[in-house]
């Protein structure tokens, strides 16, 4: 390692060490994200960060990924800075800078991703408002249960539903969905034509 090095400074050789180990890791990272085992952080960066209605991932500075992009850019930045001629202060303050805004995009980059991500659970409480077609004969006032197909957080639904109309709601029948009555179960009414 001393042949790598040759004259360098203490500095140029931190730099080095920094530069080298941070994209070691990254590079670690970087494929296990991709075959599908090293999400880990990601994962428990959601469920932290869980538990707004949206159910989308909260912004999230102080992360393992964020660390190890901080250090890589600190350590690349600081080579480039020291052979470009550059003090040491100014190696310094530019190295860092460049750390701090690598670790803001990167959090940037994971919120942006967990709000496009969709868990696929079905909250039923979205269907609220939403406008369909009875699919299956609904009973009136409430006498037999029927089915509905409605468009809930971006999917057509088949759910099933109850009405307090005087009349059976025959198939094709617009409704929309006024209450959810359980956690199965829509209250529906007939759209006004």
């Amino acid at each position: 390692m001393n042949d790598f090095f040759g004259d360098a400074s203490v500095l140029e050789q931190t730099y080095w060490y920094i530069a080298l180990i941070g994209s070691a890791i990254f590079l670690i990272i970087f494929v296990m994200t991709f075959i599908g085992g090293g999400d880990a952080d990601m994962e428990a960066d959601m469920d932290a960060a869980e538990g707004g209605d949206d159910g989308g991932v909260g912004f999230q500075f102080f992360t393992f990924k964020n660390v190890v992009a901080f250090f890589t850019i600190f350590g690349w930045a600081g080579i480039v800075c020291i052979d470009n001629g550059y003090s040491r202060m100014i190696t310094i303050v530019i190295s860092s800078i460049s750390g701090l805004l690598m670790m803001i995009a990167t959090s940037f980059l994971f919120f942006w991703m967990g709000k496009m991500a969709q868990s696929g659970t079905l909250k039923i409480k979205n269907a609220v408002g939403a406008i369909g077609e009875v699919y299956l004969p609904i009973g009136a006032n409430r006498s037999k249960i029927g089915k509905v197909q409605i468009k809930v957080q971006g999917a057509l639904r088949e759910l099933e539903a109850i009405t307090d109309a005087d009349e059976e709601l025959k198939t094709t029948t617009l409704v929309k969905v006024v209450e959810v009555v359980s956690a199965e179960l829509l209250l529906v009414e007939t759209i006004s034509k």
